[in-house]
C-alpha cells in the first residue's frame, strides 16, 4: 500500500526510537486505539447510511456504486451470454472495433460531399 522498503522501515524505526524513546510504547497503543476507534466510527456510518436506506437497501455495499459492478449486477446478473460475439468481454478496456483491421486495399475511403 506504501511501498515502503526494508531500509526506508529501518529509518522509520530509528526516528520513531529517537523521537519517542522510552514512551514508544504508550504511543503505539494510542495509535492503535485511535486506529481501531476510526474503524468504529466508518462501521457505525454504513450501518447508519443503511439503516437510513431502509430495509430495501439491506444488502447495499459501497463497491456497487462503482459504475461497472452496477451494469454487471443489475443488468447482466442473469444473463450468462455476456460477451461479444468475437469472444472479449462487454467491459474491456479496448472496444472490439479498435482492434479490428478495416482493410481498403489501398483505395481512398468514401467520401460522401452531401453528408458533410
Amino acid at each position: 500500500m506504501f511501498d515502503v522498503g526494508l531500509g526506508e522501515m529501518a529509518v522509520l524505526v530509528v526516528l520513531a526510537l529517537v523521537i519517542f524513546g522510552d514512551k514508544l510504547p504508550q504511543v503505539a497503543g494510542q495509535a492503535g486505539r485511535m486506529l481501531r476507534q476510526f474503524r468504529q466510527m466508518a462501521d457505525s456510518a454504513k450501518a447508519d447510511l443503511q439503516e437510513g436506506l431502509g430495509p430495501e437497501f439491506k444488502d447495499f455495499d459501497l463497491n456497487d456504486l462503482n459504475p461497472k459492478t452496477f451494469v454487471r449486477k443489475h443488468l447482466l446478473e442473469d444473463d450468462p451470454d455476456h460477451l461479444t460475439t468475437n469472444g472479449s468481454s462487454l467491459f474491456d478496456d479496448e472496444p472490439s472495433y479498435a482492434t479490428t483491421a478495416h482493410e481498403l486495399d489501398g483505395k481512398k475511403p468514401p467520401f460522401d460531399t452531401e453528408a458533410t
